[in-house]
């Protein structure tokens, strides 16, 4: 079967491309080995590599903490946390190697690709976690953000992505749990406790604003509209976020901190959280150029395992080429 745009005539992309819109208007899923138009192609692999490597590079920030956790207990429920991280990862960019073979790449390329900067991770990771609260905080709302997202996303035209955001939602709702357990428990703590968890949500807040992307009237760029018009996604950035603020801000509320926004409130007649944006500019940036607080630290850190760690693959490969052969 032809998967290339450029082998068929415009004609025939023209026709091709009708029967694909039409096919997924009927909510019937695109497969590997389906064609698909190349941007289809291209937006996909721009998301879930993206979304791989924010689920690699979103370990690190929390495995800072594992040495420092309080209890036993918490070093061993954040150490298989950042495996299942690290899983999630794996599983992704294997699900973007698929779209990569028609153009001659594989997962090595994908890291490769953000180590000089042609691939991104989310903007959350690239942030300082300065005390243990954060690491609890990145449990509760970073990943319930990434269940928001990800329960939209389950069900893009792309079966296979769909297919593997089933599975890593279910690990993700464990996570969400226990970092909510984390939070309560500096809630219910000493003054400092409290203070510091108040702290480090005044600190996060911005990047979780934008952990949804920028509104669509901020006048950035965005493929936001042709994602759609795929069903790659079926909600908006402003959606999303409020949906998690329906979600979030009531339970921020109930356990006694206070939402880091004079100006919030939920507008009864339009159905909607009115709030002060975040340095949406800024928060791009910090993604597109990698100058966030611990962006490079964590580049660093990644390239030396990555590096360290090619033998495995090496070896790996060099065993399949034998059973194959």
């Amino acid at each position: 079967m032809v998967n290339r745009t450029e082998q068929l005539t415009a004609q025939e992309q023209e026709l091709r491309l009708k029967e694909f819109l039409a096919k997924i208007e009927r909510g019937e899923k695109i497969e590997a080995d389906d064609w698909m138009p190349e941007d289809y192609r291209i937006q996909l692999i721009k998301l879930i590599a993206m979304h791989g490597l924010s689920e690699i590079m979103g370990a690190l920030p929390e495995k800072e903490w594992v040495p420092k956790t309080p209890t036993l207990k918490r070093k061993l429920s954040l150490m298989a946390k950042v495996q299942d991280e690290m899983g999630h990862g794996q599983l992704l960019l294997r699900v973007a190697e698929d779209l990569l073979k028609p153009l001659g790449k594989t997962r090595e390329d994908i890291m490769n690709d953000m180590f000089v900067g042609r691939l991104k991770f989310h903007n959350v990771f690239h942030m300082a976690t300065v005390s243990w609260a954060d690491a609890a905080l990145i449990g509760w709302l970073v990943d319930g953000a990434a269940i928001v997202t990800q329960k939209m996303l389950a069900h893009s035209s792309y079966a296979p992505y769909a297919r593997a955001l089933k599975r890593i939602i279910l690990e993700e709702r464990f996570h969400a749990y226990h970092g909510e357990d984390m939070v309560i428990a500096l809630g219910d703590g000493t003054p400092m406790q409290r203070e510091m968890m108040q702290d480090a949500l005044n600190r996060w807040w911005p990047a979780l604003l934008m952990f949804f992307g920028p509104p669509e009237e901020g006048g950035l760029k965005s493929n936001q509209e042709m994602n759609i018009r795929y069903k790659i996604r079926t909600k908006t950035n402003e959606e999303l976020r409020q949906e998690f603020l329906d979600k979030y801000v009531p339970q921020i509320q109930a356990l006694g901190l206070k939402v880091p926004d004079e100006n919030i409130y939920y507008d009864e007649a339009a159905k909607k959280w009115v709030y002060t944006h975040a340095d949406y500019t800024y928060l791009r940036d910090v993604i597109a150029k990698n100058q966030g607080p611990r962006s490079q630290n964590r580049l660093n850190l990644r390239k030396i395992g990555f590096s360290n760690n090619a033998w495995v693959r090496e070896a790996l490969l060099k065993k399949q080429s034998e059973q194959i052969s």
